[in-house]
């Protein structure tokens, strides 16, 4: 009887601090694969048939950075080979899987079956996310839906005190644009562990007091063979050892003590946002909001009283301009990441379902939808009634607005667009990931010229960025670094310069007086940059002093303000004569999406988190 009371007393105590001892079990740690680098493939292989000749291995958690380059190619591959695994496994996609993405992070949902997953196991409860940045490039971010997702997964579960174990590809720290969010989430939990992949490297870190493990990638680098982790729960602790496949189980190189961290107050090294900013200035002010349960990947069109923009739930929809309520909606089957266009009444966008829609802009009822072979991620002009648009499917179509009927359709592009095509002075100029940008005739949709960048790495296109024109001079800038100038009417290089002082990526805007180009640099700075110039002639500099930037969104200027945007959800008003920062107001924490002024003194702005702002300045 004693023995019967001592035992549910301890019994007890283990429920009361969240540590009850689970019985010893052991799964596999595989991340950042890359399938599509070179020994990538040998190297994920020797991992599967590693693990399938363990059978203490329970399961599998693949942590983000499946692919190269997110293509449907490498993503079928991956999937054909994790197939082959004898034990569940649970993955999640990475910034490889998701920045890149031809579809738009379509692909990876359809062929996986989901980007998110939660499943329980010997009395711990584990929950995987998605962390973006979706198709453009900006810090990582879980997606608004999975935050949601995964409140809805907390409120349904019975038991609130089950050790829970979260796993992203980021860790949580200040490469995850709403790390903060997720942690608070996180934390009304019994949270015990964070896993994750990203840095290559073993690596014990600490999220606010909760633990979290970095685990190594399984790529070979300059070994001759690759490798995974082997972790071991037991006496709640997590043990991890690192598995060189094949060779050897190495020791233990980090003991986690798995503990209820709900209550902790520990602080990271790195601040919580702060949005004081909006506090400095008293010359801007909102006049309304609007938080979405998506995350917003495009920019906002308006069309008379009414703004319009969509969603990564695929929904195209429209606000009240003049105080954010929302009016229709339309829903699409995939992600969009496409701008909408308005003429008329029409509006036009494109979904990573793999179709073009034209909608009603008053009521939101379809007009036409045009279907293509792959996902359409790039953003629709309209000029004189016709619809130019670029998908994933190697073809740029013009496109009838009345009737959908295709006009012209150029199917030579190299991989896929995901940017704004320029039209200017009958041509139509755009980049793909491919490395090349492109030169069309409007009307008849003939390639006029094509230039290359000399890049072997698809990822250094100049694909993201929204070229601009002045003097018969198309300017680009790329994650190469470089800014270059060529000629509008045949291609040519007129300069094309890489300073390693001035660190451009894909962010550029044009004067009104089409006198500079602005450029904003991974530093933070803004430049101007002549237009008539033969080199990369700096005659403009703003005080404007960001922190590491790295948002493609375009910088726009307005009745002499000069709109930019930034990856941590800060939008900057620069005086376009001296650069002197007018006001600047702080949306959220995540990436800024195209701006858009109207009237004489508004803007409006969205962020990927699915914050939207109508901002009033004076």
């Amino acid at each position: 009887m004693k023995r019967v009371l001592l035992l549910s007393l301890t019994f007890c105590c283990f429920l009361l601090f969240g540590e009850v001892l689970a019985q010893p079990f052991k799964f596999a740690h595989v991340t950042d694969t890359h399938i599509g680098g070179n020994t990538a493939a040998e190297d994920l292989r020797r991992t599967i048939q590693d693990i399938n000749k363990n059978s203490e291995i329970k399961f599998v958690l693949i942590t983000g950075d499946i692919t190269e380059f997110g293509s449907d190619e490498e993503l079928t591959l991956a999937k054909r080979m994790l197939d082959s695994l004898e034990r569940p496994w649970y993955i999640v996609p990475g910034n490889h899987d998701a920045n890149w993405s031809e579809s738009g992070g379509n692909s990876f949902r359809e062929i996986f079956g989901s980007e998110t997953f939660e499943f329980k196991y010997n009395g711990y409860q584990f929950i995987g996310t998605n962390s973006g940045p979706n198709m453009r490039m900006s810090p990582g971010q879980v997606p608004r839906e999975n935050l949601v997702w995964m409140d809805s997964v907390f409120r349904a579960a019975a038991n609130n005190d089950m050790p829970l174990i979260f796993i992203n590809h980021y860790p949580l720290d200040d490469g995850l644009n709403n790390w903060y969010e997720v942690i608070d989430h996180l934390k009304t939990r019994n949270i015990q562990l964070a896993l994750c992949g990203h840095g290559h490297n073993n690596k014990v870190m600490s999220f606010e007091g909760i633990p979290g493990v970095m685990g190594r990638s399984n790529l070979r680098a300059k070994d001759s063979v690759g490798g995974y982790n082997v972790v071991t729960i037991q006496n709640n602790e997590a043990v991890y050892a690192t598995r060189i496949p094949g060779v050897i189980t190495k020791e233990p190189w980090t003991r986690v003590k798995l503990t209820d961290h709900r209550f902790s107050k520990v602080k990271n090294e790195w601040p919580r946002p702060d949005f004081s900013v909006n506090e400095r200035y008293d010359n801007v002010n909102v006049e309304w909001e609007y938080q979405d349960d998506n995350d917003l990947g495009t920019g906002l069109v308006i069309y008379k009283n009414s703004v319009i923009t969509a969603n990564t739930k695929g929904a195209v929809y429209a606000l009240d301009l003049k105080n954010g309520r929302k009016l229709w909606s339309f829903q699409t089957n995939g992600k969009i990441y496409s701008t909408p266009a308005v003429s008329g009444d029409y509006v036009v966008v494109g979904s990573s379902d793999g179709n073009i829609y034209c909608l009603n802009a008053r009521t939101g009822q379809e007009n036409w939808i045009i279907e293509t072979d792959k996902a359409v991620l790039g953003s629709p002009i309209i000029i004189d009634k016709t619809v130019y648009i670029g998908g994933s499917d190697n073809h740029f179509r013009a496109l009838s607005l009345k009737d959908g009927r295709v006009k012209w359709d150029f199917e030579r592009v190299k991989n896929y667009i995901s940017s704004t095509p320029l039209f200017s002075e009958g041509r139509l100029y755009f980049g793909s990931w491919g490395n090349d940008f492109y030169a069309l005739d409007a009307r008849t949709g003939i390639q006029e010229w094509e230039w290359d960048n000399g890049h072997t790495n698809r990822m250094l296109s100049a694909a993201a960025v929204v070229p601009v024109e002045a003097h018969n001079r198309i300017f680009i800038v790329a994650p190469d670094r470089y800014m270059t100038a060529l000629n509008a009417t045949t291609g040519d290089v007129i300069w094309r310069e890489k300073k390693d002082s001035i660190r451009v990526r894909e962010s550029i805007g044009l004067a009104e007086d089409k006198e500079k180009v602005y450029i904003k640099t991974m530093d933070g700075d803004l430049f101007g940059v002549s237009t008539r110039a033969d080199n990369m002639d700096i005659i403009w500099e703003s005080e404007l002093d960001l922190p590491y930037e790295l948002t493609p969104s375009a910088i726009v200027e307005h009745n002499g303000l000069v709109f930019v945007p930034s990856h941590s959800g800060l939008v900057s008003a620069v005086n376009a004569d001296n650069g002197a920062v007018e006001w600047q107001y702080k949306i959220s924490n995540a990436m800024v999406n195209p701006i858009t002024p109207y009237g004489k003194n508004k803007i409006l702005v969205s962020s990927m988190d699915g914050t939207i702002f109508c901002l009033k300045y004076y």
